[in-house]
C-alpha cells in the first residue's frame, strides 16, 4: 500500500484558491504559512506601487505585496474583508494582499495546463499554469516572480 500512496502523492496537488484584481489564482498549499486578516502596514519610502509596506509577524518584519497591483490589475483597497496570505518562497517570507480566499483545491498533476503562449514573457513567468474549475480558469502563481522587481507586470 505505501507504493500507491507515494504514486498519489506525486500526481495530486493541493492549492488554496483566492481572488486578486477580480481574477482567480491559487498557490500550492505547501507554500502558505498562514492567512491573516488585513491590518494596516508600515509604509517604506521609495518602494514600488505594488509594495504596500511591511508587517511585524511575531518579531519578523515581512514585506506585503498587493498582488493585484503586482500583476497590473490595479490597486486593492485595504479593507477589513481583504486578507493577507503569508507565504514562503526560497527561504523568504512575504505577505500577499488579496481580496478573498476561496477554497482548497485538490487536482491531479495532469489537470494543470501550461500557460498559453500569449507573447508575454512576464505572464509566462508570473503564472506557472492554469487549472479549469467549473468553467473558470484558475491561474497558478509563481511566487518567485512576485519577489522579482522586473517582472514586467506593466507590459
Amino acid at each position: 500500500m505505501p507504493e500507491t500512496a507515494e504514486i498519489l502523492a506525486d500526481t495530486q496537488f493541493e492549492f488554496i484558491t483566492f481572488s486578486a484584481g477580480g481574477q482567480n489564482y491559487c498557490l500550492e498549499i505547501t507554500q502558505i504559512r498562514e492567512i491573516r486578516r488585513w491590518t494596516p502596514v508600515t509604509a517604506l519610502p521609495h518602494t514600488p506601487d505594488d509594495v504596500l509596506g511591511v508587517m511585524n509577524l511575531r518579531g519578523a518584519v515581512i514585506p506585503i505585496f498587493d498582488l493585484s497591483a503586482r500583476f497590473g490589475l490595479g490597486s486593492t483597497p485595504g479593507n477589513e474583508r481583504n486578507v493577507v496570505i503569508v507565504a514562503a518562497v526560497n527561504g523568504t517570507t512575504i505577505g500577499l494582499l488579496v481580496e478573498s480566499v476561496s477554497e482548497i483545491l485538490s487536482v491531479e498533476k495532469s489537470a494543470i495546463q501550461e500557460t498559453p503562449d500569449i507573447k508575454s514573457e512576464a505572464t509566462k513567468h508570473s503564472i506557472r499554469g492554469m487549472i479549469s474549475v467549473n468553467d473558470t480558469m484558475v491561474r497558478v502563481v509563481n511566487l518567485d516572480a512576485v519577489l522579482e522587481t522586473d517582472t514586467g507586470a506593466s507590459q
